[in-house]
């Protein structure tokens, strides 16, 4: 047993992929919490998929694989604002519209390049077990960024995510927080890129929290055990897929899927039982 456990993790490879699963499940949680109390899941969605023209070209100019992922999905974040706010068009439309749209553009630049793609799949994908030092160095650094801006502008992000009508009747920036919330979204799901991948990486970023509005309804406990669902899922993923050699970014989406089910189905227990006492 004590083997089973150790193993893994006595791989440099393994120590960096749980040392970086760990940042980024901590991260996503956090923000997690204001995308679901939002409703902003499509939103994550699309941004994840916005980043992936900005991953094509930083690959073929050889810059920068975050930056240039970070720069598309914060540009398809204004422009789902500027969209929907001026252009007379739904918001969950002009989310449709610019996800797709940036979407095909990356496929499409894809398919200009004669060479062999793998690395190009593997952030379509996720290949967490490849993660380098320097990957780390920037997944923390993004992190750090993500953590100092929820912490300086706490206050506000909350009552945003509870009342948008108090907040603005307060004087607060409303329009101003919701493109800073879209921005850590956006810089939240490029931090995510490497772990487990454009296409599943919405799944860590709402899953854990979601799993966390079952167990409180209060905002602070439901971000911390929100980290902790997403700490849980991360280790167990990485476990799985060293024993069961499986995908380790699928691996991990399923086991916070796993985790939710089965706080679902405890939660609904426990109603059923209070209901017949």
């Amino acid at each position: 047993m004590i083997e089973f456990l150790v193993a893994p993790f006595e791989l440099g490879f393994m120590q960096r992929a749980l040392f970086g699963g760990l940042l980024v499940g901590a991260v996503c949680a956090l923000v997690g919490t204001y995308v679901v109390l939002r409703g902003l899941a499509f939103v994550g969605d699309a941004l994840a998929h916005a980043a992936f023209p900005g991953v094509v070209i930083a690959y073929l100019l050889k810059a920068n694989i975050y930056l240039g992922a970070l720069i598309f999905a914060l540009a398809t974040a204004v422009g789902i604002g500027v969209i929907s706010r001026r252009g007379g068009v739904r918001h969950d439309t002009a989310i449709g519209i610019l996800f797709a749209g940036a979407f095909a553009l990356g496929v499409l630049l894809m398919s200009t390049i004669q060479s062999y793609t793998v690395d190009l799949f593997s952030f379509l994908f996720g290949d967490i077990l490849a993660i380098s030092e320097t990957d780390l160095l920037v997944v923390g650094t993004l992190g750090a960024l993500v953590l100092l801006i929820i912490g300086l502008c706490y206050k506000e992000l909350l009552l945003l995510s509870f009342d948008p009508t108090v907040a603005e009747a307060m004087g607060y920036p409303v329009q101003m927080l919701n493109y800073l919330l879209l921005g850590l979204v956006a810089l939240t799901i490029v931090i995510s890129i490497q772990a487990v991948g454009i296409i599943l990486v919405v799944a860590l970023l709402v899953t854990p929290s979601a799993t966390a509005s079952l167990v409180t309804r209060r905002f602070l406990p439901m971000m911390v055990v929100g980290v902790a669902f997403a700490w849980a899922a991360v280790a167990m993923g990485l476990y799985l897929s060293y024993h069961l050699n499986v995908a380790s970014g699928a691996a991990i989406v399923l086991v916070s899927t796993c985790l939710f089910f089965l706080t679902f189905g405890c939660r609904f227990l426990r109603r059923v039982a209070e209901a017949r006492t």
